[in-house]
């Protein structure tokens, strides 16, 4: 017999919710070429609606004057700073200096005057400085997107709020090799660590608070 719906297991447990801060930034994690070009290892099928939709709020944080913090993956040509998520991930061999499968895509290139993080590990605060970056820029809230869901966005999520950031996981600009953790990474955040809003809300947000 089928039990209750994940949905009616964690109502009334996981109920909380957060309110955007006075300051955002839209942080943008590992949209590069990897997870877009077809016969790659790293390619997802729904990696180019996520990239598209990245683009649009790309352009909207910069009209808002929003801060836009992109993210990409870099190692040595041994992957020795890579530690062990290198070992247990070799696929990422893809992004050894040079290779450019660590591009970003034309349509989501950085400005000049935009912070580019280049890590070695899931969460764009591991052994970065993005965090003590952004405090000092008074930053207090995080519209979080890019690839993949499961990984290196859910990651980031997690240590956004951990630093005391409101994380705003944006749905449509996001995504992972397949619908089910996709899903269930959106709805894990949702319940305990972040909030998940779909594009147009990012849009409307962004929108206020240019206003």
């Amino acid at each position: 017999m089928a039990g209750p719906s994940a949905s009616d297991n964690y109502a009334g447990v996981y109920e909380g919710r957060l309110q955007p801060g006075t300051r955002p930034a839209l942080l943008i994690v590992d949209v590069v070429t990897a997870y877009l070009t077809e016969g790659a290892a790293l390619f997802m099928q729904d990696a180019a609606a996520a990239r598209d939709s990245n683009a649009r709020l790309a352009a909207a944080a910069r009209a808002a004057g929003v801060p836009v913090v992109f993210t990409n993956v870099r190692y040595k040509p041994d992957g020795s700073d890579g530690g062990v998520f290198y070992r247990k991930v070799p696929v990422l061999a893809a992004f050894v200096e040079g290779s450019p499968l660590g591009a970003f895509p034309p349509e989501l290139t950085p400005l000049a005057n935009e912070r580019v993080v280049t890590k070695q590990y899931p969460s764009a605060f591991f052994g970065t400085g993005l965090a003590e970056a952004l405090h000092a820029d008074g930053i207090d809230t995080l519209l979080i997107t890019g690839y993949s869901t499961s990984g290196c966005v859910r990651a980031s999520a997690l240590d956004a709020m951990q630093y005391g950031f409101v994380p705003l996981v944006v749905r449509e600009a996001c995504a992972d090799r397949h619908p089910g953790p996709h899903e269930a990474n959106l709805f894990d955040l949702q319940a305990k660590y972040a909030e998940v809003i779909s594009e147009a809300e990012a849009m409307a947000y962004l929108a206020r608070w240019a206003a």
